[in-house]
């Protein structure tokens, strides 16, 4: 998968960060490779977690369902469907998850965690001509997730599966082997949002509960 909008955190020395501070983009794009630029770097507020102190996290899935717009140059970042799709089923068939769930149907568990997550969006849009692309929202996401909400849906979109099937994996709370995983290429992660800089640390506090459903 791929990322435009990676966020990551460092522990460092109060003297070495003032030392380096003016410099420090500079000096990492000198020493990462081209595939990893780093767009801005500060200090961050107390408490602060890249990653439990995230309100929502924002993802795309980028499909051409048409062989004559399949542009070779995209090859890496874009998934190359052999059949139409459907986009008003698709995005009918995604409004079963919109909310707060267990997403055992669409996670790959792991001992000691949840997979309860809210989903704030899931819809898919036609980019350019013969191009589809997922946005999607969710406050956390459980391993493979992502790429399962989109298998099952393009299942739905080619004819294959009706509209009610992804309302009833997730409603089974077990992974299905007629669902298909999404291969991961296509897969973007766009955007990190955070609370304000006093509300990090009691963030990255909530996010660290083991989640039940009420």
């Amino acid at each position: 998968m791929h990322a435009r909008g990676q966020v990551a955190h460092a522990d460092v020395p109060t003297e070495n960060w003032t030392a380096a501070a003016g410099s420090a983009e500079r000096r990492l794009a000198r020493l990462l490779p081209p595939s990893v630029r780093v767009t801005a770097i500060s200090a961050a507020p107390a408490g602060f977690d890249a990653r439990y102190s995230a309100l929502w996290r924002r993802y795309s899935y980028r499909v051409c369902d048409d062989p004559a717009m399949a542009d070779p140059l995209r090859r890496h970042d874009t998934l190359w469907y052999p059949s139409r799709l459907d986009i008003d089923r698709m995005n009918e068939a995604a409004k079963a998850c919109l909310g707060e769930h267990d997403f055992a149907a669409f996670c790959r568990s792991r001992p000691g965690a949840t997979t309860i997550r809210e989903l704030r969006r899931l819809v898919w849009a036609r980019a350019e001509p013969g191009v589809a692309v997922a946005t999607v929202i969710a406050d956390a996401f459980c391993h493979n997730m992502v790429r399962a909400l989109a298998g099952a849906l393009l299942q739905v979109g080619d004819g294959g599966k009706p509209v009610e099937w992804l309302g009833q994996l997730l409603a089974a709370r077990r992974r299905d082997p007629a669902a298909r995983v999404a291969p991961p290429h296509p897969l973007c992660l766009e955007e990190v949002g955070y609370p304000e800089p006093s509300a990090m640390a009691g963030q990255a506090a909530a996010a660290r509960r083991l989640r039940t459903l009420g």
